[in-house]
């Protein structure tokens, strides 16, 4: 793992992560959400959301996908710089690249985790506080067990070592529960975050609006299934 100081984790343009957010929110609407506890007060998390809420009204507003934004135009981003260090860490070890292909941190997946939580809508307030208190726990975890470290200075075997008491492959011990929700809920976003970018469509197979020199129609499986053999 890469010891980078976290000022120099590459961002990614602003404009390009809202994109993000709105496939990855289209595809939430379209499938089922497991619950993954409440979402807390702002004055807990040390956020103040209230320009955002008002009895009656919209929350928020939709950002303008023409145009440029810079950090604090829409919102405030949330991470600070040892959560976004943990965050690109553990989504790294998450979703590990192929040989030849770019981590996920490279690709600005952490970008879009940060924009989701700090975004002011009622599905992404849920996630804040299991984000951004689970990144805390998993930095104190790591300092607990390997000498004050945090997570994104450990071995690879070391985070595996914390990562595999929580994310739920076999059961997870009563003090670890919460934390497994937050990993279930970030492998969620990570995973929708990296598989919108085209290294992730290239990895599912997806092609995408892309112009076909021969296209064979439907094949006759799925005419049957329409009733139109």
């Amino acid at each position: 793992m890469d010891n980078e100081h976290p000022d120099s984790l590459r961002r990614l343009d602003r404009r390009e992560v809202l994109r993000w957010i709105g496939g990855a929110a289209a595809a939430a609407a379209a499938a089922s959400r497991l619950p993954i506890g409440e979402a807390q007060t702002s004055a807990r998390i040390g956020r103040d959301t209230t320009p955002f809420k008002s009895s009656g009204q919209r929350i928020g507003w939709d950002p303008v996908l023409n145009k440029n934004y810079s950090p604090g135009d829409l919102w405030p981003l949330t991470l600070d710089a040892p959560r976004r260090r943990a965050a690109a860490a553990l989504c790294d070890l998450i979703l590990p690249p192929e040989p030849g292909d770019k981590k996920p941190s490279e690709l600005g997946v952490p970008d879009f985790i940060d924009e989701w939580i700090s975004s002011p809508y009622d599905e992404t307030n849920k996630d804040r506080p299991v984000i951004i208190e689970g990144l805390s726990w998993l930095d104190a975890e790591s300092g607990r067990r390997f000498g004050g470290k945090p997570f994104a200075d450990l071995s690879e075997s070391q985070q595996c070592a914390i990562a595999d008491d929580i994310c739920g492959r076999t059961p997870v011990r009563n003090e670890f529960k919460q934390a497994q929700r937050f990993f279930d809920r970030f492998r969620y976003l990570a995973a929708s975050g990296y598989y919108t970018t085209p290294q992730g469509w290239k990895d599912i197979g997806y092609v995408g609006n892309v112009p076909m020199v021969d296209f064979p129609g439907p094949t006759p499986e799925a005419l049957k299934h329409l009733g139109l053999e």
